[in-house]
């Protein structure tokens, strides 16, 4: 009786450690989702609706209403089915095997230490502004921050999740001020007519701006689909996921959509265009200067440094529990699976995409990784918003504490839009498209190997 109380004691104590709170889990989602994107991907927004503030503002709105009905189908999924790694633990048990390998591998390769290299990148060269440096300078700034982080994340998520919590409040702080002092002391009076000044003017052409704009919005909600990664770690994942995931899209849409407003209150029509056209694209930064004077470019500086920082200690906190689900299901390096005997992290594949982060920021430019991070990411939750249609046919049994509102039409919908922005991408820029879906042709060799090397044993 004794050894098999031992035994199953040595169990529980090897598995994941239950450290995220709902309030840590908001942080998780907060601090990866608002990053530098709030600070400039504005612009893009602009000039990709023909310079229309009508249409931007619309964007951002759609943005965050596509985000949230893709993250309440990673709700239902992610209770009922609360396991590390998220995405290609869903689509392995939907699919197959390889779709969910495939998941992983597009994040592991792309999508993971992309994200992190661009937002490495990204820090420094907003403080170019008050400490002036190099292309080179930047790089060795990105990796020093990427080997701190994930230095601090390997000694568990406990320090991990409240280094997390502590930058989603700070980064509030500067964001909230010149948000609440745009709306409160912008004089301007925007034009928010849903007509293009710039391009053709009819319906169809319209549509495909939006559409595209979205794409660029996207970009600053990417990130939505990270607590599901880290599920297992969730205390009462059945309860505080779903309202975490819920909580955080649904604010941090009402936060972009308010930000660019208070932006176009302070600064006039005509600036915003100028600014543009001279490739000034940090909008709230001249927002601030025009309500504060220095004061207000200083906290525009610590806003976006602090923002960034919790996004990149995010992702490197939540990808590498993708990787280990991976390892689990026997598709993977064997090293991926082992937990750290005292700090319950996957420390291997922690590592490994440290070394793959850093490779990245060597190699790429911040413009090249936004864009290819988001193309891929897009096919694979694609695939994850239609599971929730599979889960329930396949385990038509199986306990969800939390379900999609309005089924089945919410799930179609939301993989409609998916599938059309990923058209569209296509058309407007082909090249990153072709680069996103190379990668998965690249990861069924690895997968082949792996499962070979697997029956071989």
């Amino acid at each position: 009786m004794t050894n098999n109380s031992n035994r199953l004691t040595q169990e529980k104590d090897a598995g994941f450690k239950k450290e995220i709170s709902l309030f840590g889990g908001v942080s998780i989602l907060g601090g990866i989702m608002v990053g530098s994107g709030i600070f400039y991907l504005g612009s893009y927004v602009l000039m990709r609706t023909g310079m229309s503030l009508g249409l931007a503002l619309l964007s951002w709105i759609l943005g965050g209403l596509i985000s949230l009905l893709g993250g309440i189908c990673y709700a239902e999924l992610g209770a009922s089915d609360p396991k590390a790694g998220g995405l290609t633990v869903y689509l392995s048990k939907a699919y197959s095997p390889i779709i969910g390998f495939l998941g992983g591998f597009n994040s592991w390769l792309i999508a993971g230490p992309g994200s992190i290299a661009a937002l490495a990148i990204a820090l420094p060269s907003a403080l170019t502004v008050i400490i002036p440096m190099g292309e080179w300078t930047i790089k060795i700034f990105a990796i020093i921050l990427i080997l701190g982080l994930t230095t601090v994340n390997y000694f568990g998520v406990k320090f991990g999740s409240k280094l997390q919590n502590l930058s989603m409040i700070a980064k509030l702080i500067p964001i909230g001020i010149i948000m609440i002092s745009g709306l409160i002391f912008g004089k301007v009076s925007p034009d928010l007519s849903l007509t293009p000044k710039t391009g053709n003017v009819n319906f169809s052409s319209i549509i495909s701006m939006v559409a595209f704009a979205v794409v660029a919005s996207l970009w600053a909600y990417e990130g939505w689909t990270n607590l599901n990664t880290v599920a297992e770690e969730v205390k009462n994942p059945k309860k505080n996921l779903p309202l975490a995931i819920i909580i955080s899209i649904v604010s941090i849409t009402a936060l972009y959509t308010l930000f660019n407003y208070s932006i176009y209150k302070v600064i006039p029509f005509s600036e915003i265009e100028n600014l543009i056209a001279n490739n000034e694209y940090y909008l709230g930064t001249y927002a601030a200067e025009k309500l504060m004077g220095n004061t207000g470019s200083i906290l525009v500086i610590i806003g976006m440094v602090v923002a960034m920082f919790g996004s990149l200690n995010g992702c490197i906190l939540a990808f590498p529990r993708m990787y280990y689900a991976m390892s689990e299901q026997g598709h993977f390096f064997e090293s991926f699976k082992k937990l750290h005997p005292v700090y319950k992290v996957p420390y291997a594949p922690l590592i490994v995409q440290c070394v793959i982060s850093v490779i990245l920021v060597l190699l790429r430019n911040l413009n090249q990784l936004t864009s290819l991070v988001v193309f891929s990411g897009m096919m694979f939750n694609t695939l994850g918003v239609y599971a929730v249609m599979i889960y329930r046919k396949k385990f038509p049994n199986a306990e969800r504490p939390y379900k999609v509102i309005g089924y089945p039409i919410t799930v179609i919908l939301t993989t409609l839009i998916f599938i059309g922005l990923m058209i569209n991408t296509f058309i407007e820029d082909p090249q990153t498209s072709i680069i996103g879906l190379a990668v998965p042709a690249i990861g069924m060799l690895f997968y082949f190997y792996f499962d070979r090397k697997n029956k071989a044993l």
